[in-house]
C-alpha cells in the first residue's frame, strides 16, 4: 500500500493504493467512490485507486451533500478480507456568534473553530504484524468563529493549503508508531485535556470563541489587543513531522516530534517537541493527563513553551479539568473547568460546564487576562448532532489602562458522518 501526495498551489493530487480483496481473494467491483480505480496483480495489492481532487467548494459540497442524504447512521466504510478498511468522514459545524465589545455588537453566521466542519478518509491495513495507516483530513475554509473581529469579516468560503490537516502516514508496531507527514506534533492536545461533551462551547482555546476581536479602551477606542492573543493555552499544533510514540506503560506514553510548517507561505518555522502523557481508569473514574514542552525556531530566534493539563471524570458524570502553562520570558496562565452529564434524556447525553482561565503578562509585563465561559451540550444521537450554547466573557487589564470587558454567545450544532 502507498500514499503520494503533491502540491501545487491550492490543489492537492493524491494517489492511494488501497486493499480490498473479495472473499475468494478476487478484486470487488464495487466501491468505487466516484475515483478512478484499476486493478493491479500484487496480491496484498489488488485495487488501486487514483485519486486527483481540487480541494474547492464545489467538490467539498458534494461530499457533504452525499453524506446529508444518507442515513444519520450510514457509514462510509469499505472493508477487505484481510483486515483493512477506507473510510470517509467528516463533520459540518455552522454556528451563530453575537459579540458585545463595549460599544457594538456583531452578529454573524459563522464555522466554530473549537471543532470546525470538515471531510476526511483513513486507510488502515494490517502489515507485517503491526498496522499501516494513511489519514487525510482537511477543514473546509468556512468563516472561522476564531476570524471575525470588529474591523473583518472574511468571506463565506475561501479555501488555501493553511486549512489542511492532516496528510499522515503511520506504522503501528509492538515497539511503538511512527507518523510521517502533516498531523498532529507530540504535544497537540496535551494542554487541552478534558474528559466532558463540551467542547464546543467550554475548553482550554479561548481564542476559538471569538478570539480576533479586540478589546476597547476605557473611552471605546480599540486597543488593537486581541482576546487570542492575550490567552494562549500554549498547546501543540499540526505540522509537517517525523513523529514517534512509544507503547503504553501502565497508561503512560512518551511521544516526541521534530518538524516545520510547511503550509504557511513563507514560514520557515522549525518546531520540536516532547510529552508524557496519561490516560488510566479506575473503577469508573476515568483519568487522562498530559505534560509538554515546545521549542519553535524562527531564523535562530526560539520561543519556549511548558504547559500541561490533568482531566477526571467521575462515575456519576461529573468532570474536572485543570490546565497550566508558560512561555519562557512571556506570560503564564492557568485553567480550570466544572462539569456535570447526564443522560436526562431518551435523546443523548446532555453536558453541562463552566470554565475560568487567568492569565498573566502576556505581551506586556503586568498585564492581566481573564476569561469565565458557560456551555450547554445536548447530542441528538439519532442523526449523529450536538446541539449547544456557549457564552462567554474576556477581561483585560494593563498597568495604567483599563479595558472594557468583550462577552461573547455561540449558538449551533455540529453534525457527524
Amino acid at each position: 500500500m502507498f500514499v503520494g501526495v503533491t502540491f501545487v498551489g491550492s490543489q492537492i493530487d493524491c494517489y492511494i493504493n488501497a486493499i480490498s480483496l473479495g472473499p475468494d481473494g478476487s478484486a470487488p467491483s464495487t466501491c468505487k467512490m466516484g475515483f478512478h480505480m484499476f486493478y493491479t496483480s500484487i496480491p496484498e495489492l489488488p485495487v488501486v485507486m487514483n485519486m486527483t481532487q481540487t480541494l474547492k467548494l464545489t467538490s467539498a459540497a458534494a461530499l457533504l451533500a452525499a453524506g446529508i442524504a444518507a442515513p444519520a447512521a450510514a457509514e462510509f466504510k469499505w472493508d477487505n478480507a484481510s483486515g483493512g478498511y477506507v473510510k470517509i468522514y467528516g463533520q459540518f459545524s455552522p454556528a451563530f456568534q453575537s459579540v458585545d465589545d463595549g460599544v457594538t455588537t456583531t452578529d454573524n453566521l459563522v464555522d466554530n473553530a473549537h471543532s470546525n466542519t470538515r471531510v476526511g478518509m483513513w486507510v488502515r491495513q494490517p502489515l507485517q504484524g503491526g498496522e499501516f495507516s494513511f489519514n487525510f483530513e482537511t477543514a473546509l475554509g468556512l468563516r472561522s468563529s476564531g476570524g471575525v473581529s470588529q474591523t473583518s469579516k472574511p468571506k463565506g468560503v475561501d479555501w488555501d493549503r493553511t486549512d489542511l490537516r492532516k496528510v499522515d502516514f503511520a506504522y503501528k508496531g509492538d515497539w511503538g508508531t511512527v507518523y510521517l507527514g502533516q498531523g498532529s506534533m507530540a504535544t497537540d492536545g496535551v494542554a487541552d485535556k478534558s474528559l466532558n461533551n463540551n467542547a464546543m462551547t467550554t475548553y482550554n482555546g479561548i481564542g476559538d470563541f471569538a478570539g480576533s476581536f479586540q478589546f476597547r479602551t476605557a473611552g471605546g477606542a480599540l486597543s488593537g489587543v486581541s482576546i487570542s492573543s492575550v490567552t494562549p493555552s500554549l498547546d501543540g499544533g499540526r505540522q509537517g513531522r517525523v513523529r514517534y510514540d512509544s507503547p503504553s506503560f501502565n497508561g503512560f506514553q512518551v511521544a516526541l516530534s521534530a518538524g516545520q510548517d510547511i503550509l504557511t507561505p513563507g514560514s520557515n518555522d522549525k518546531y520540536y517537541d516532547v510529552a508524557l502523557k496519561y490516560v488510566r481508569e479506575f473503577g469508573g473514574t476515568k483519568v487522562a493527563g498530559g505534560i509538554g514542552f515546545s521549542r519553535r525556531d524562527r531564523n535562530g530566534v526560539d520561543r519556549d513553551d511548558t504547559f500541561g493539563s490533568l482531566a477526571v471524570k467521575l462515575q456519576n458524570g461529573l468532570n474536572f479539568a485543570f490546565s497550566a502553562g508558560s512561555r519562557k520570558n512571556d506570560g503564564d496562565y492557568t485553567y480550570f473547568l466544572a462539569g456535570y452529564e447526564a443522560d436526562w434524556w431518551q435523546a443523548g447525553t446532555t453536558s453541562i460546564a463552566v470554565d475560568f482561565y487567568n492569565g498573566n503578562d502576556f505581551g506586556l509585563a503586568g498585564r492581566k487576562s481573564k476569561s469565565i465561559g458557560v456551555g450547554l451540550n445536548q447530542n441528538i444521537d439519532s442523526i449523529s448532532t450536538q446541539v449547544y450554547l456557549g457564552y462567554r466573557t474576556h477581561e483585560l487589564s494593563d498597568p495604567g489602562v483599563s479595558y472594557q470587558d468583550v462577552n461573547a454567545v455561540l449558538f449551533g450544532a455540529r453534525w457527524r458522518f
